[in-house]
C-alpha cells in the first residue's frame, strides 16, 4: 500500500511508494495552511520499519504528549482506555525501565487519574487497582540489591513522593451522598428505566456488581433479555451457533435458553474483544500512519491532498479499513519498551 515518508537525505520532501518506485511528493502544494485560530486535533505519526528511505523511531513519552493523554483522562469516553495503558505500564518493570522524562510524564497521568478520580467520585475501583500496583512497584525496588531504575535516585526519589501523593489522594476519598434536594435518585426512577441502564451496561463484571447493590436492579439482571443482548453485542451469530451447538441448545426455544449461561461460555471459550470494553480506543491511520482519537480526528494526507487518493486507487487498494482500532496492548508494541 502506498505510504508517506519522510526521506533523511531532503528534510523538507516527503515520497509517496508507488509501483514505479518512489516519487516526490510536493506537500507544501497539497497541504492547506492553517489559521492561528485553528486547533490541530492530537495525532502522532508512527514508524513502522526502519528502511533506507525511513529513518526514525518512536518515543514513548513524545507519543503521549502528542496524544494528548494527560487531559484525556478527564474525558469519560477515554478515561477507560487510558487506565488500562498505565496498568500495563506500571505491572511488572515496565515503568521502571523507561526513561527518566517518560517515567515523570506517566507519574503526572497517575496522578492526574487520582484528582479526577477523588474530584468525580467515580471509578475508584480503578484508582484502588492502580495504587496497590504502585505500592507493590515500590515495595519490589525497595528490596533489589543490583539495578535500579533508570535515571538519578534524585528523580527516583521524586517518583517515590509523587506515588505517595497518589496513595494519599486514594486514601482520603469519601463517597459523599448526593443531597435531600437532589432528585431524582436511582431508587426514584420506574423500572422501564433502571432496566434501559442495565441493557446499556456492557461488562459482566458491572452487571454482578450491580445485582448485588439493589434487590430490583437483581431481579431486572436476572431477566434472559440482559444476557442475550449482551451475548449478541460481543459475539458474532457463527460464534453463538457453534456454542448452542455444543451445549445441545440449537432446537430449544429462545425464551427456554439460559442466556447467562450461554455468555459465559461464549466468554469462556472466544474471550471479549478488547475494543468493545473502551467507549473510545486510539485508532492508527493505514494511509498516513497516524495514532489519533477517532472523535477528534486527525490531519490525514488523504483528506489534504486529493492526489494522493487518487494515487492510492491507481494502486489498487480499496478505501476500506483505511483504519483500525489500537488496543492498549498494541499501543506499546510501536515502541522499543
Amino acid at each position: 500500500m502506498p505510504f508517506i515518508s519522510k526521506d533523511w537525505r531532503s528534510p523538507g520532501d516527503s515520497w509517496v511508494k508507488t509501483d514505479e518506485g518512489w516519487e516526490k511528493l510536493k506537500v507544501l502544494e497539497c497541504v492547506k495552511r492553517k489559521s492561528d485560530n485553528e486547533v490541530v486535533p492530537p495525532h502522532c505519526h508512527i514508524t513502522l520499519k526502519c528502511t533506507r528511505e525511513i529513518a526514525g523511531f518512536n518515543g514513548l513519552g513524545e507519543a503521549v504528549r502528542r496524544l494528548d493523554f494527560r487531559s484525556s483522562v478527564r474525558d469519560g469516553r477515554r478515561f477507560n482506555y487510558v487506565c488500562a495503558l498505565l496498568r500495563l505500564l506500571v505491572s511488572g518493570k515496565g515503568i521502571t525501565s523507561l526513561p527518566g522524562g517518560a517515567q515523570r510524564l506517566l507519574l503526572q497521568m497517575l496522578e492526574e487519574v487520582a484528582t479526577h478520580v477523588s474530584d468525580s467520585q467515580q471509578n475508584i475501583n480503578v484508582l484502588r487497582g492502580l495504587v496497590q500496583q504502585l505500592r507493590a512497584l515500590v515495595n519490589q525496588e525497595n528490596q533489589k540489591c543490583w539495578g535500579k531504575p533508570l535515571g538519578s535516585q534524585t528523580l527516583w526519589a521524586e517518583h517515590v513522593q509523587t506515588i505517595q501523593r497518589i496513595q494519599d489522594i486514594a486514601s482520603q476519598i469519601e463517597i459523599k451522598e448526593p443531597g435531600p434536594n437532589i432528585r431524582p435518585k436511582l431508587h426514584d426512577l420506574p423500572e422501564e428505566c433502571v432496566r434501559e441502564i442495565i441493557l446499556r451496561i456492557t461488562d459482566y463484571k458491572d452487571l454482578e456488581a450491580s445485582a448485588s447493590a439493589w434487590s430490583l436492579m437483581a431481579a431486572l439482571i436476572s431477566e434472559q433479555r440482559v444476557w442475550r443482548e449482551l451475548s449478541h453485542y460481543h459475539f458474532t451469530k457463527q460464534q453463538i451457533d457453534v456454542i448452542l451447538e455444543k451445549m445441545c441448545l440449537q432446537d430449544t426455544k429462545e425464551r427456554h435458553r439460559n442466556w447467562q449461561a450461554i455468555y459465559h461460555a461464549l466468554r469462556k471459550m472466544y474471550g471479549v474483544r478488547e475494543e468493545l470494553q473502551y467507549a473510545e480506543i486510539l485508532a492508527f491511520c493505514r494511509l498516513c500512519r497516524c495514532l489519533f482519537w477517532p472523535s477528534a480526528g486527525h490531519p490525514c494526507i488523504v483528506d489534504q491532498c486529493p492526489d494522493f487518493r487518487q494515487r492510492v486507487q491507481e494502486a489498487g487498494n480499496s478505501n476500506n479499513n483505511e483504519t483500525q482500532p489500537v488496543p492498549p496492548a498494541k499501543f506499546l508494541q510501536y515502541f522499543s519498551l
